[in-house]
């Protein structure tokens, strides 16, 4: 029996919408991340960008477990001495570009390096509900229906 090994020409790439409200930061960002490295086929490859094109709407109103808007910090560094940054989880959320929450958590969650990269250029991520996507005629995954605890209301 021979291991399969995904070649570019039988790699088949489809366009999932996932609307985010109300849904755990963590539980999306883990399916999203499976979608985009492929891991849900059964034709996966580890050194192939198998994975599908994921749009994810409504990012500005996802869901944190815990203290996580006052307590999670996103550290930067602007390049000069003493230039660290920080910006808690709440004050991204509430900023200009919400999204960025749902991107790094997704980013942290693809493997770093060449193949990681070109599979993060299948993600597009909107704060609001509209995208510019219908040409695509993506498929809708009702994430939040999966599971109970997907979920966060309160």
């Amino acid at each position: 029996m021979k291991t399969y090994s995904a070649r570019p020409a039988d790699i088949e790439k489809k366009w999932i919408l996932i609307d985010a409200e109300e849904v755990v930061l963590g539980r999306l960002a883990v399916q999203v991340a499976n979608l985009l490295r492929g891991k849900h086929k059964t034709t996966y490859t580890p050194h192939m960008d198998c994975g599908d094109n994921v749009i994810v709407i409504n990012a500005g109103k996802v869901k944190l477990t815990g203290k996580k808007l006052s307590d999670k910090i996103y550290y930067w560094h602007t390049g000069y001495p003493g230039g660290i940054k920080q910006r808690t989880a709440g004050q991204v959320l509430e900023g200009k570009q919400p999204d960025r929450v749902v991107r790094k958590a997704i980013e942290r969650m693809v493997p770093r390096g060449p193949l990681g990269r070109q599979q993060m250029k299948n993600l597009r991520v909107y704060a609001g509900a509209e995208h510019p996507h219908e040409a695509q005629n993506p498929s809708v995954l009702d994430f939040a229906a999966q599971n109970p605890k997907n979920r966060r209301t309160a």
